[in-house]
């Protein structure tokens, strides 16, 4: 009868398995998430340095640098949450659990682990030194604005881990597949490669694309100075043509006129871009999709592992 009364309920199968998943946090050593997302948003924030937000190379690096933390994250966290306990869930699927119960304590777990794992990372480089933009456009508060998007980068990338973790049968399964998905949230992100037809599509099924586009944007790089042209220019010095050294000269006087800064400024108008623009249009935009790719993700694991009384495995 007790077995019963405790597979009575969606709602109720919800809250076990979430205290379940709690208890897992504190005994089976799932809390080394929290320090493992520490160390390595350190030593991202080593790597970035301090040109974040001053200079448009340094704002990319910087973005392109906390997206791949956040992602790498979520990643680790629900990898293996799922197929480690497969042949649990399957019998207790058998005697009246369900999977739609299942999943939302894992959703509402994740979703605790990274927020907490947002805060740790926010704190980190904040105490690093690095001086987030002042002005906001969705919340009042640029932190805020930031932590959502880490948050729903790091959350999304948890969903697409889970679903990964529902379909396939075993852990080893699931350590080899994620390399892949990594490196193709990498490749097609945008950032490193500048990707043209339709690989550029590509681009729009990354979470790492629109989480480095609302991390940008809130991050004003349209307005900030580049320093790829003036830097590119300056190892011309020495090209010398019919006698002169028409590169020195011009360099010469730019800083002889105290124009550099107006360079540097006049360079950065000519690589924005429309979708880097601080706008509450932008950022939400951004927003939407990484929501949406995180409930379509968390559909595909509960419609997975409605079928597992199917696997003979």
């Amino acid at each position: 009868m007790a077995e019963k009364k405790r597979y009575r309920g969606r709602i109720a199968q919800v809250w076990i398995y979430l205290g379940k998943q709690l208890r897992m946090f504190v005994f089976q050593n799932d809390w080394k998430m929290l320090p493992m997302a520490a160390l390595i948003g350190g030593l991202v924030t080593f790597a970035v340095g301090t040109n974040m937000f001053i200079y448009q190379e340094g704002t990319m690096n910087g973005c392109f640098a906390l997206t791949c933390v956040c992602v790498w994250n979520g990643f680790f966290n629900s990898i293996q949450v799922i197929c480690r306990e497969r042949p649990i869930i399957k019998r207790e699927h058998r005697a009246g659990m369900h999977i739609s119960s299942y999943i939302a304590a894992h959703m509402i777990y994740q979703m605790l682990l990274c927020a907490l794992q947002t805060v740790i990372i926010l704190g980190i480089t904040m105490v690093a030194g690095i001086k987030f933009p002042a002005e906001s456009v969705i919340t009042g508060s640029s932190i805020v604005d930031f932590g959502l998007t880490m948050f729903l980068v790091t959350y999304t990338a948890d969903m697409l881990s889970l679903a990964i973790s529902a379909i396939v049968k075993n852990t080893t399964a699931a350590m080899t597949v994620m390399p892949f998905v990594l490196m193709f949230q990498l490749i097609f992100s945008g950032a490193l490669i500048v990707l043209q037809g339709p690989s550029e599509r590509l681009t729009d099924f990354t979470i790492t694309k629109w989480g480095l586009q609302s991390l940008c944007a809130q991050g004003n790089l349209n307005t900030q100075p580049q320093v790829t042209l003036w830097n590119t220019i300056w190892e011309f010095r020495a090209f010398e043509w019919q006698g002169q050294k028409p590169v020195k000269l011009f360099t010469d006087q730019i800083l002889k006129n105290k124009l550099l800064n107006d360079f540097l400024a006049e360079s950065g108008k000519y690589t924005g871009k429309p979708e880097f623009a601080l706008s509450a249009e932008n950022v939400l935009h951004c927003w939407m999709m990484l929501a949406i790719m995180a409930v379509l993700f968390a559909v595909i694991a509960t419609l997975s592992l409605e079928l597992i009384d199917r696997d003979k495995r």
